[in-house]
């Protein structure tokens, strides 16, 4: 940590502002594509555990599985997002605490700004732009979301008329 803590200390301090967007641009495009690798392989299991329930017997309750896992790793996703921005700040020695570098970017991340804590003058502008990473991963996510909800009401519905025993066309009479 010490070796880029001083190799930023070198940066002279007119120069400090054009480095953090030149790293604040670097880590939001891994991070972006990080994201869609991620979200790629969360939607295509979804479609591989659907097409297992109705390998068998299916039942509402894998359904709401299938889904909830789905949810539960797309929230993942977003927790990982946050502590690699969490490493590459803590590993740059802008914050020095591990903890305050996971609370800090988890506020950022998620544009809540909620915390007390600010980054030197001369960096502060990688702060907007770990909430633009955030904003744009959160973005897609929720479209996948949708997608993923949209395909589990189809789910439900496909697994109640499979359950659902057709009536017949002449009711008896009593």
């Amino acid at each position: 940590m010490g070796d880029s803590g001083s190799l930023l200390q070198k940066i002279p301090d007119d120069y400090k502002p054009l480095a953090a967007v030149v790293i604040g641009s670097i880590i939001p495009v891994a991070i972006v594509l990080f994201h869609g690798t991620g979200l790629h392989n969360i939607m295509v299991g979804q479609d591989r555990w659907r097409a297992r329930l109705f390998a068998h017997q299916p039942h509402l309750t894998g359904a709401a599985l299938i889904f909830g896992w789905g949810v539960f790793l797309m929230l993942f996703l977003q927790m990982v997002e946050i502590l690699i921005w969490s490493l590459f700040l803590n590993r740059l020695g802008l914050i020095k605490s591990v903890h305050d570098t996971i609370y800090f970017c988890a506020n950022a991340y998620t544009t809540l700004g909620m915390g007390k804590m600010e980054l030197d003058r001369p960096w502060r502008l990688i702060s907007p732009i770990i909430g633009i990473s955030g904003l744009f991963t959160f973005a897609w996510t929720t479209s996948a979301l949708v997608d993923m909800v949209t395909a589990h009401r189809q789910v439900v519905e496909q697994v109640r008329a499979k359950r659902t025993p057709p009536k017949s066309a002449k009711e008896p009479t009593s």
